[in-house]
């Protein structure tokens, strides 16, 4: 049913048009130039105005990308952040891998898994390199078990001999990208095997895959606590723990590509909990809270105020949707960095 303004003119200088979707839950369209962080939700809107060195002169810029091909396997997304005449406290949110990422100039730094938001401060002036690790890729390429990097945030050259070296190379890059290409190779060449049987343990637990971890020992022939300790060494947590983070991500990729196919009128926290796993909304609700720290309406209200503006980031997101939602995302070419 429609409401229309009453036709007086007393009733229509008291009258308040109902809010919309996108007004209730702040998703006004972003001055061009606001910048969310990797994961897509840290709910800065700012406008970036650059100079002619390339640099940003005012505010903040984020670009994100598919890593190159050769990282495929091991990267599920890279990405270039550059900070203007402010500091940034930028939200790192779990996703089930880790990071590693270097303000230009000072020693690259890992961080590991989360299983809650994390905020990290950029500060003003600083451009960031970054490259996401997918779940299961971090104990082969650090080398001891993931699980002692969870919630941690490390120096590189506490863990790999030589990575002296890269802070140079990174620092003296000629631009962004070309450090990014820089901190590409690295991981690249550092990147062993990972554990196949967690591999097929993280598929399985996709937020479009449907699977739950109870179904896990039987489904890999393996028992419950293998399983576990194998998931530990190669993700950092158990898979319980993972399916809750990917789960959450499945919800995040829901709001991202409604925002990104501007479907603000399409806004249903209920519907979308159920879509994604959850029993209920206020089941979503404090699983957002416990992982995020805000509630779903306020997380949806940051993102919509962050990323309304038209960035792409597919490449974080179309992963976590099933497949055959959202088409139109999904067909969406993803450039490499």
């Amino acid at each position: 049913m429609s409401i229309q303004a009453p036709e007086n003119r007393e009733s229509r200088a008291s009258y308040r048009r109902p809010e919309t979707s996108r007004e209730r839950f702040g998703w006004k369209t972003a001055r061009t130039g606001s910048v969310p962080g990797p994961s897509g939700w840290n709910g800065y809107a700012t406008t970036s105005v650059f100079r002619q060195d390339g640099r940003v002169a005012g505010e903040s810029s984020y670009v994100e990308r598919a890593p190159t091909p050769a990282l495929a396997a091991v990267a599920s997304l890279v990405w270039i952040q550059q900070v203007g005449d402010r500091p940034l406290a930028q939200r790192h949110v779990p996703h089930g891998g880790a990071e590693l990422r270097c303000v230009l100039g000072e020693t690259p730094r890992l961080l590991g898994p989360l299983t809650t938001a994390m905020y990290k401060d950029i500060p003003a002036g600083g451009t960031v390199v970054g490259v996401r690790l997918r779940p299961g890729v971090l104990g082969g390429l650090a080398g001891m078990p993931a699980d002692e990097l969870v919630d941690e945030d490390v120096a590189c050259t506490d863990i790999w001999r030589g990575s002296s070296r890269l802070t140079d190379l990174l620092g003296d890059a000629a631009t962004p990208r070309a450090a990014l290409g820089h901190l590409q190779s690295f991981v690249a060449r550092s990147a062993p095997a990972h554990d196949p049987l967690v591999g097929d343990a993280v598929r399985h637990l996709m937020p479009w895959h449907g699977g739950t971890p109870a179904a896990l020992p039987a489904l890999l022939s393996i028992s419950e606590r293998q399983l576990r300790r194998r998931c530990r060494a190669a993700v950092g947590v158990g898979a319980k723990e993972l399916h809750r983070i990917l789960r959450l991500q499945g919800f995040i990729a829901r709001v991202q590509a409604s925002i990104d196919q501007q479907d603000a009128l399409g806004v249903d926290l209920a519907r979308w909990a159920v879509e994604t796993g959850y029993t209920d909304q206020a089941h979503l609700g404090r699983e957002c809270r416990r992982l995020v720290g805000v509630t779903p309406g306020v997380l949806l209200s940051q993102t919509g105020a962050a990323c309304g503006c038209g960035h792409d980031h597919a490449a974080s997101y179309v992963p976590m949707l099933r497949p055959g939602y959202g088409r139109s995302v999904q067909e969406r070419r993803l450039i490499p960095a």
